[in-house]
């Protein structure tokens, strides 16, 4: 009887031993996809955020909805530094300016969009939300760019319903995880300051080239390199999510 407790008791620390084993591999398995923010989940659709932080790169990312000065600069900065990034922008600023989109697309930037007015989707019904992005998806056919994929809600807002509708229509909701906020042109240095302190590994920057940010293109000057001297590769969103290794990702 003695003999039947001991061996009892050994078998109990031994599964012990074993479940706690079992419990850290899934933990450590879990912990891989942690970093990661998501297109989809179980509870629906989401907005990508962030992406790996085990691989070193960060996304740039540059919106536009009107002007056409700072864009030409922007795009000069990046090819000085053979840098390639997102650009999302809106329809009716691509309907106006065909030059631009294709000067973007010749620069091997990737192009996403913003739907085609500048206005808030959570200021409009659904089936505005859908009319808004299909007379987009006209206007991108017409200018050659038939199969686009990222999409970012003018002024980034969004909620289920628009995360919805966007799934419905294939589209993927990107969002930031840096914002320096540089469309408020709080001074060179300071937008310079905040994406060099917060940028690390995965992160997805939001940046502008509407001519509102007149003080971005400077800023690129010191963020490019500085960004490179980091150790991070810039790289375009999509480029970011391939080099992931899973499609799951946390919820932003």
């Amino acid at each position: 009887m003695h003999f039947f407790v001991w061996h009892l008791k050994k078998i109990k620390k031994y599964a012990v031993i074993v479940l706690l084993a079992l419990f850290c591999a899934l933990f450590l398995w879990i912990g891989q996809f942690s970093s990661l923010s998501v297109f989809s989940s179980e509870n629906g659709p989401e907005a990508l955020s962030r992406g790996n932080d085990k691989q070193s790169s960060v996304a740039l990312t540059f919106n536009i909805s009107w002007g056409t000065e700072k864009v030409n600069d922007v795009l000069a900065k990046l090819a000085k530094h053979d840098v390639k990034a997102t650009f999302f922008v809106s329809g009716e600023w691509a309907e106006r300016h065909p030059e631009l989109m294709k000067k973007i697309n010749e620069g091997e930037h990737e192009i996403g969009m913003m739907g085609y007015r500048y206005t808030s989707y959570l200021e409009q019904k659904p089936e505005q939300i859908r009319k808004d992005l299909n007379y987009a998806e006209e206007i991108f056919d017409k200018l050659g760019y038939e199969d686009l994929t990222l999409l970012r809600p003018p002024h980034g807002h969004f909620n289920k319903e628009v995360l919805k509708i966007a799934d419905e229509k294939g589209y993927d909701v990107v969002q930031w995880s840096v914002n320096p906020r540089d469309w408020e042109n709080p001074g060179t240095n300071e937008i310079v300051d905040h994406v060099m302190k917060k940028s690390s590994k995965g992160d997805i920057i939001l940046l502008h080239a509407s001519d509102s940010a007149k003080q971005t293109p400077k800023a690129l000057e010191t963020i490019l390199p500085g960004l490179k001297g980091k150790g991070l590769n810039l790289v375009r969103v999509t480029d970011m999510v391939a080099g992931s290794e899973s499609k799951a990702k946390e919820i932003k």
